[in-house]
């Protein structure tokens, strides 16, 4: 059984309680502070523990017990002076994993200088995410892997039903990557090619941008 996690929420606001309230629910024990006491008593019941303090005090992060976490995330973005020196006490803490939101590319230049592992921009996104799925009403979901490449949740037209992964000729024509068909919670594309489709899959693809826009366009 994977170890439950410690994970520490600076700022509880709509980013931070969103993030903090999933986290809790995936099993892990969560700390959530914030200087606004209604938003640490709004959340004094879902967390492990809420409490008042402020990311700018390293003392008050280490007697809310942050020092004890596995990863930290800095969830206050503005005043930018707040999340700056909240990163830097979270560094002093020796907590392994410094995540941080920015808003501006200042901003998460300065994050990153000042050793956050990973930088957040949750606005742009989502905005990417959102613009990704209206532009294709087939589209389910992606995930961006980096160098241009993404896997992408395709919605199996009814035009499609019946046919088989090996006559959508993925590789020769777009340069993709069939990683399996989900069938609702099921997992049916272990047959490969000879998998024959139905309407409301959902097609794991694998590729470029361009490439998965070209098939998508085909739909």
């Amino acid at each position: 059984m994977k170890k439950r996690q410690l994970f520490g929420i600076i700022g509880l606001g709509n980013f931070g309680r969103a993030v903090a309230g999933e986290l809790m629910r995936f099993g892990n024990q969560v700390i959530g502070v914030d200087i606004d006491a209604a938003r640490v008593d709004g959340m004094a019941e879902t967390l492990t523990q809420a409490l008042i303090a402020d990311g700018r005090d390293a003392t008050a992060l280490r007697e809310a017990g942050m020092d004890r976490c596995d990863l930290i995330l800095v969830a206050v973005a503005d005043p930018m002076e707040a999340s700056v020196l909240a990163v830097m006490n979270a560094r002093l803490l020796g907590v392994p994993k410094v995540w941080a939101k920015a808003e501006t590319k200042m901003h998460h230049r300065i994050l990153s200088k000042l050793g956050a592992d990973r930088v957040v921009h949750p606005v742009d996104e989502m905005g990417n995410h959102i613009a990704q799925m209206l532009h294709n009403p087939l589209v389910r979901d992606y995930v961006s892997l980096g160098n241009g490449y993404h896997v992408v949740n395709f919605i199996v037209p009814e035009g499609l039903e019946g046919r088989s992964l090996g006559d959508l000729n993925l590789a020769d024509r777009f340069d993709l990557k069939c990683l399996g068909v989900m069938r609702g919670s099921n997992f049916v594309g272990r047959d490969g090619d000879s998998c024959q489709l139905e309407a409301d899959d959902r097609l794991l693809l694998l590729g470029t941008r361009d490439n998965l826009q070209g098939f998508g366009a085909t739909l």
